[in-house]
């Protein structure tokens, strides 16, 4: 069964998330509170938004999805995030379902697309991906700006910003 998140699962989301991290080798990236998942999952503007997979009652996955905007196709789209089902739980179509309910969610919300990233050595992931009609987008790159490189943009833009007035 999958649903939507709600606030009392918090504790739940961020202990999938630090399973997801492990799983992707990147433990040493996760610095996030509860209280932060919090305020932005369910706070009074959420930024992103969460399902839920359950197999008898157990929490055994999660989808963490965000609204996008493509200005080619001048509609939203829907941005995936995580995906996550416990290893003890893969293979029975809790990943399909979740990835299901997106798609059902897109063509309701009138989106464009629906997308994702995947590390390039998750074979399994990849494959799963492929046989549901996803398409790599070879051609694209995706960057990134975080922590010091971030706040000494965001610093560049306060200063052009002075110089301007």
């Amino acid at each position: 069964m999958v649903r939507g998140g709600r606030v009392e699962d918090v504790a739940t989301i961020a202990q999938l998330i630090r399973d997801l991290a492990e799983y992707e080798r990147l433990s040493h990236e996760v610095t996030f509170t509860e209280a932060e998942l919090r305020l932005h999952l369910f706070g009074p503007t959420p930024r992103a938004e969460v399902l839920i997979a359950e197999d008898g009652g157990e929490v055994v996955g999660f989808a963490l999805y965000l609204h996008n905007f493509s200005t080619f196709l001048g509609r939203p789209g829907i941005y995936l995030e995580d995906l996550f089902v416990r290893p003890a739980h893969r293979h029975k179509g809790h990943g399909q379902a979740m990835l299901r309910e997106l798609a059902r969610i897109a063509v309701e919300r009138d989106c464009g697309r629906f997308e994702w990233a995947v590390l390039d050595w998750n074979k399994p992931a990849i494959d799963f991906y492929r046989s549901l009609g996803a398409v790599a987008m070879h051609d694209w790159t995706i960057f990134r700006v975080t922590g010091e490189a971030l706040q000494k943009l965001a610093r560049a833009s306060g200063t052009q910003g002075a110089k301007e007035r």
